[in-house]
């Protein structure tokens, strides 16, 4: 099939499972055409069935703020006619599902009928898609799509509850590639970092109020009282200012790197011993998804659809948003000799059953349902 991919090319989650859907997708024969403002930050062109077509924004004296979302409809009307394109998967509602209602609207004036799936990855609907000045298009948009999905069970039913959707919401986990994402031997990098045998935590995030990263700080100064331990903080944001400040604060900076943001997470999770991810709101965890992947056992909070991928005192454990006393004390059980082995063992058994030729499948069954126009069924 060809399938016209309309994302966020940046760092976070949405923008990242959406890249890596379109190339494995293209790795199965699929044409997969790109549609965004910017290169996404995982595209590579190792591929003949990867394109990408970059969105015009316009700089007019008229306009205070450029109409992204007009360029964006404009573009896809144009890929969508000289590509063929037989199907377009919005991800992420705000404003890409609006933008490709707008484009089917004008190509069926031309006479070409072309499907929209919507994909929820969680703030356009927690946050941005709650906001009173969106909340309208949103629905709207959605109610529009001819296929719908959202990255977790909770996200499902949040969705469901924020806004009357009238139509099916699949459940479609986000996935993990293990061909990459696996334990590497990495030794002596795990020695340049902690150098007398300390524990490596690792925490992984754009940085947002969000995530809740001060948490990951708190932790890990708990952690230092009991055990030698050291903390990776990979990715930037807006919150990172205060939490280099925190880290002064508690005096733990000799013991903290932060490490920006890399492409190479998987050799940093490959000598890892544990990974937090305390988030207020998380829809899925892909993060921690890609941590398991490298035997890396998660301490989680209990938001959103972290709990449908942490199994509690399996892989990891799940606490409470905040809990930091709880999340230092199951830490440090993970941690203990005599346990960590098997929860390391258990991350990675638990992570084989998101691996990505076992979900995208489901894209592409969805992809065929869509395209021969099979209704979907209004939910009970």
């Amino acid at each position: 099939m060809k399938v016209g991919i309309v994302c966020y090319p940046t760092y976070g989650g949405s923008g990242v499972v959406a890249t890596e859907l379109g190339k494995a997708l293209a790795k199965k024969g699929h044409q997969i055409h790109f549609i965004t403002y910017s290169q996404p930050s995982r595209l590579d062109f190792f591929n003949e069935n990867l394109t990408y077509h970059q969105v015009d924004v316009r700089t007019y004296p008229l306009f205070q703020y450029q109409p992204y979302e007009s360029a964006l409809a404009s573009k896809m009307v144009d890929v969508a006619k000289y590509e063929n394109l037989d199907v377009i998967h919005a991800h992420y509602a705000i404003p890409h599902a609006s933008a490709a209602y707008m484009a089917k609207q004008i190509l069926q004036v031309e006479g070409i009928s072309i499907p929209i799936v919507t994909t929820l990855h969680g703030t356009d609907i927690t946050l941005v898609g709650k906001d009173k000045s969106f909340a309208p298009v949103v629905a709207f948009s959605i109610n529009q799509s001819d296929g719908i999905t959202a990255v977790s069970q909770n996200l499902r039913d949040e969705t469901y509850e924020y806004f009357d959707i009238t139509k099916k919401i699949e459940v479609i986990h986000n996935f993990v590639d293990l061909s990459r994402f696996r334990r590497q031997s990495k030794e002596h990098f795990k020695r340049a970092i902690c150098p007398n045998g300390e524990y490596l935590i690792t925490h992984m995030s754009n940085f947002r109020r969000v995530k809740r990263v001060e948490d990951t700080v708190k932790v890990f100064y708990k952690l230092r009282k009991h055990i030698p331990a050291k903390l990776l903080l990979i990715g930037d944001g807006p919150e990172r200012g205060n939490v280099e400040d925190l880290c002064r604060q508690l005096g733990t900076c000799d013991d903290i790197r932060f490490l920006g943001k890399t492409d190479a997470v998987e050799e940093i999770l490959s000598v890892s011993d544990l990974f937090l991810m305390p988030s207020e709101k998380e829809s899925f965890g892909l993060a921690a998804l890609e941590a398991m992947a490298c035997e890396v056992p998660v301490i989680s909070s209990n938001a959103g659809g972290l709990p449908e991928l942490v199994t509690d005192n399996e892989s990891g454990f799940v606490c409470p948003v905040g809990d930091i006393d709880a999340m230092a004390e199951k830490a440090l059980h993970i941690l203990n000799p005599e346990n960590l082995p098997r929860f390391k063992q258990n991350a990675l058994a638990r992570a084989k059953e998101f691996e990505v030729d076992l979900i995208v499948p489901q894209y592409e069954a969805l992809y065929e349902r869509v395209a021969n126009n099979l209704p979907q069924a209004v939910p009970t």
